[in-house]
């Protein structure tokens, strides 16, 4: 009897959609069209109204600008930004992010860590008791 081998297709990677609209959709839309299917605390800072800087951002994002330094992490990932790189202030340098479709309304600051990581290394001499009969030389 043979065994009936079986292939295994790779899987084909869908087309973003986020609430049923493609990222296209979402680009042509505009704000009015935009808040409904935004989350709430998004759609919250919107109704409230941005402040002048993060109006300046949406104003270069919209001017063609491919990288774009910036330090507002609290600003909301919109439609049109993705596709560019940002550079991200995470407390000491910028980091690069470039914008992917799954990150629209999120915060710009998700993407930029302000912790590293620790490793730690080795116990020092005296650190612990075995080490305490370890010659120095």
């Amino acid at each position: 009897m043979a065994k009936k081998i079986q292939k295994r297709m790779p899987r084909r990677r869908e087309e973003f959609t986020y609430r049923g609209h493609s990222v296209e959709d979402l680009q042509q839309m505009a704000l009015s069209e935009l808040l409904p299917i935004m989350p709430a605390r998004a759609r919250r800072k919107f109704d409230r109204g941005l402040s002048r800087e993060h109006e300046k951002l949406l104003a270069d994002v919209r001017s063609g600008d491919e990288t774009i330094r910036t330090h507002l992490r609290d600003m909301i990932v919109m439609p049109e930004m993705i596709g560019k790189t940002i550079l991200i202030h995470n407390g000491k340098e910028f980091q690069k992010v470039e914008i992917q479709p799954e990150a629209v309304f999120h915060y710009l600051g998700e993407f930029a860590l302000t912790r590293k990581r620790v490793s730690h290394g080795s116990a020092g001499i005296g650190a612990t008791r075995s080490s305490k009969y370890v010659p120095l030389k």
